[in-house]
């Protein structure tokens, strides 16, 4: 078993689905930890259903306020920290968002990834995101596959970033890199895409879906990766083993629908058609999403992901964790959302009871 080190570590995005689960995984082992945030009053909601034995899930953790594209603010945020772990980033197909989305990614990495490493924090994990590397030029994808370059604005933001944290790696900084797939699970602080994707689903909003696929995992899984790099990491270790995915599957669209069938026992009508046949489609529900008021459950975005992922390669580092069947990931997403009143009984079907137990580390 390798030593442990426990550790002050400094979170941007932590207020986040994966920054919350991270943080929290971090705590149960052991580390102080430090969160960069804009809105301290959104720290207790994300932490609290995470950390129920916490008598205040607040003063579990030190909170500087800020952006991360405010230097000032993240000089504080990572000044004596041990490690920092660089989870923020907006997580969104919807095109009214694709200024934020620009911004912050990209310019976040920046900013962050540079004053952590002015600060002599080791590691510094960057999180970046499997849809950096796509559309890939193999059939699967590895840890020297090359940036991607997308047409697509979230998933360019995230190969931006992902570049700027290359650019570390390659001048022998202690960066080490994680590629999460499309996350689901349950407390997701902000009902992100994929989460609310699902309950589209469930709702009866999305009866037409691209064919193709998408990586898909469970983020108790990504925020134990997370927690199981947070050793020094030492000189001439090598850039490829700086870099390792989050734990997951790849689904395809058929296949992702099967088990929403499987685990709450419902039929979900579904229409499949040729992923790019529908990309017009999605530019124009972009389009609309601009001046409508409501959520449109469509999106060129999702539907581009579905037309250029590729599967991850076999051996590529996962931090030796093996990742959760999906249907678990999936019934413990609806089961949540169940109990917290965001599906009706008829919505989640059979998936109602209680989630899975956190699992021992």
């Amino acid at each position: 078993m390798s030593e442990v080190f426990l550790m002050l570590v400094s979170v941007t995005g932590g207020t986040g689905f994966v920054g919350a689960h991270s943080v929290a995984a971090f705590l149960r082992a052991g580390h102080r930890v430090r969160l960069l945030v804009r809105e301290p009053s959104r720290v207790a909601p994300a932490l609290t259903p995470l950390l129920p034995d916490l008598p205040s899930a607040e003063d579990a953790v030190e909170v500087v306020t800020g952006d991360v594209t405010d230097e000032e603010a993240v000089g504080r945020a990572v000044r004596g920290a041990d490690a920092v772990l660089h989870a923020a980033a907006v997580y969104s197909f919807d095109s009214r968002r694709h200024a934020s989305v620009r911004r912050t990614n990209e310019r976040g990495a920046e900013v962050v990834l540079g004053a952590a490493r002015a600060a002599d924090a080791n590691p510094i994990i960057h999180v970046s995101s499997v849809a950096a590397l796509f559309p890939a030029p193999g059939r699967v994808v590895h840890e020297d596959t090359p940036v991607g370059r997308p047409r697509e604005t979230y998933m360019a933001s995230k190969a931006a970033a992902e570049t700027v944290a290359r650019g570390h790696q390659r001048e022998g900084a202690p960066v080490v890199i994680t590629y999460p797939p499309a996350l689901l699970g349950p407390h997701d602080p902000r009902l992100g895409d994929q989460t609310a994707r699902l309950r589209d689903v469930l709702r009866g909003l999305m009866p037409l879906w691209p064919l193709g696929g998408l990586p898909l995992g469970d983020v108790r899984d990504t925020a134990e990766l997370h927690t199981r790099l947070l050793t020094p990491y030492g000189e001439g270790s090598g850039e490829g083993r700086a870099r390792h995915f989050g734990p997951g599957h790849y689904l395809t669209t058929r296949r992702y629908v099967e088990v929403l069938r499987e685990v709450t026992g419902r039929r979900l009508p579904t229409l499949f058609l040729p992923a790019r046949a529908m990309l017009p489609a999605g530019l124009l529900a972009d389009l609309a999403q601009r001046v409508c008021p409501w959520h449109l459950p469509a999106q060129y975005g999702a539907v581009y992901v579905c037309a250029c992922a590729t599967r991850v390669g076999e051996g590529v580092s996962t931090g030796g964790i093996v990742p959760r069947p999906m249907a678990e990931t999936v019934g413990d997403t609806v089961r949540w959302l169940h109990a917290n009143g965001l599906l009706s009984d008829r919505q989640a079907g059979t998936a109602r009871g209680d989630l899975t137990p956190v699992r021992a580390s």
